[in-house]
C-alpha cells in the first residue's frame, strides 16, 4: 500500500499490457483511464479519460516490435500528459530500442540511442527507468534523472533453484563481462569470457573461451537475445571445449528472425529470459522460462513515488 499525500497514475501502453497489469496489482492501484488508438491512416491517437493534474504520472511502455510505433505512442502520450498538468512524468522503459546504437563504430553512422533519448526528455519525460540498458553509458544520453535497474538478483534466484550455484557463468564478448561479474559474484561462480568478433551486425564469429570451462555446467548471461546467432555459436564453443552442460540467461528476448529455429537446434537446455518484452505464443518452446520484473519495477516505482532510496534496487 503506498503512503503518500500525492496522486499516483500508472499508464500503461500497448507495448507490453500483461506487465503494466502486473505492476499496477502490486502496488494496489489502477490504471489511468485512456484510449490509443488510430487515424485511418495510421497517425496515433491518445485521449485520457481522468483529471490526472498534479499527479505523479508513470508510462509503462517497451520499446519493442513494433519499434517505431512503440515510440511514437510513448513520445505523444508524454505529450499529452505534460500538456494535462501532471507534476511529473516518468518513462518507464523496460526495453530500450536502439540502444546497440550507442556510439560510432564506422565512419558516417548515427548514434542513434542518444537521439532516442533527447526525443524522450523532448516530449515532457522528467525521469527514466529502465532495466539492463546494453551499454551503461546511455544513461548519460539522457538530461533527466535515470534510474537503471539490474535482473541480476532475477536471475540469481532462478538458477539457485536450478541448483547452478557451482556453475561458471560466461560472458558472450568482452562488452558483457561487467553484467556476467555481477551474476558470477550473487551465485559465488568463477567467470569466463567468450572472445568474440562481429563482422557485421547480426553477424559473430567466436574466436576462443577464456577461462576454465571442462567439466562444469556454464550459464551464458546477456543483457539481450536477438537472432540468437551469438548464444548458439558460443553453446556450442563451451560444449566443445569440454561443458557438461550449456544455459542462457538474457534479460530481454527480442526473439527475431530465426532466434526460435536456433534455439529449437541447440544444444543449450534452458534459455531464461524476463518479461520485459512480452511473449508470444510463437516465441515460446519448451526450454524457455519466463520471469517476471514486476515486483521489481513496482518496487521502483514505490521508491520514487514515495521520494526513497532506489539504490538499494541496484544492488
Amino acid at each position: 500500500m503506498l503512503s503518500c499525500h500525492r496522486k499516483l497514475k500508472i499508464f500503461a501502453g500497448n507495448s507490453n499490457p500483461g506487465l503494466c497489469d502486473e505492476i499496477a496489482a502490486i502496488l494496489d492501484t489502477s490504471l489511468v483511464k485512456a484510449s490509443v488508438g488510430r487515424f485511418s491512416d495510421g497517425e496515433i491517437r491518445v485521449q485520457i479519460h481522468e483529471s490526472i493534474r498534479g499527479a505523479d504520472v508513470f508510462v509503462i511502455q517497451s520499446l519493442c516490435r513494433p519499434v517505431h510505433e512503440n515510440i511514437m505512442e510513448l513520445l505523444i502520450v508524454i505529450d499529452a500528459l505534460k500538456r494535462a498538468s501532471a507534476r511529473s512524468i516518468t518513462a518507464v522503459l523496460p526495453y530500450y530500442a536502439y540502444a546497440r546504437q550507442d556510439r560510432k563504430s564506422l565512419p558516417r553512422e548515427p548514434i542513434a540511442a542518444k537521439m532516442l533519448a533527447n526525443l524522450i526528455a523532448a516530449a515532457g519525460a522528467t525521469r527514466v527507468l529502465a532495466i539492463d540498458l546494453h551499454a551503461p553509458q546511455i544513461q548519460g544520453f539522457f538530461d533527466i534523472p535515470v534510474d537503471h535497474l539490474k535482473a541480476a538478483p532475477i536471475l540469481s534466484r532462478h538458477l539457485e533453484e536450478r541448483g547452478l550455484t557451482g556453475c561458471v557463468i560466461v560472458s558472450p564478448d568482452v562488452g558483457g563481462v561487467a553484467r556476467a561479474r555481477v551474476l558470477a559474484e550473487h551465485l559465488g561462480a568463477t567467470l569466463a569470457i567468450v572472445d568474440k568478433r562481429r563482422p557485421k551486425p547480426n553477424i559473430s564469429e567466436v574466436m576462443n573461451i577464456i577461462g576454465d570451462v571442462a567439466g562444469k555446467p556454464c550459464v551464458l548471461v546477456d543483457d539481450l537475445v536477438d537472432t540468437a546467432g551469438t548464444i548458439v555459436q558460443a553453446a556450442q564453443a563451451l560444449l566443445d571445449r569440454g561443458a557438461t552442460s550449456v544455459r542462457a540467461c538474457c534479460t530481454h528476448g527480442v526473439l527475431s528472425g530465426p532466434a526460435l529455429d536456433r534455439l529449437k537446434a541447440s544444444r543449450i537446455e534452458e534459455l531464461v529470459i524476463t518479461n520485459t518484452i512480452p511473449v508470444t505464443a510463437h516465441d515460446t518452446y519448451d526450454r524457455i522460462t519466463v520471469l517476471s520484473v514486476a515486483p521489481l519495477f513496482a518496487e521502483a516505482i514505490r521508491r520514487i513515488y514515495e521520494e526513497l532510496s532506489v539504490s538499494i534496487l541496484f544492488d
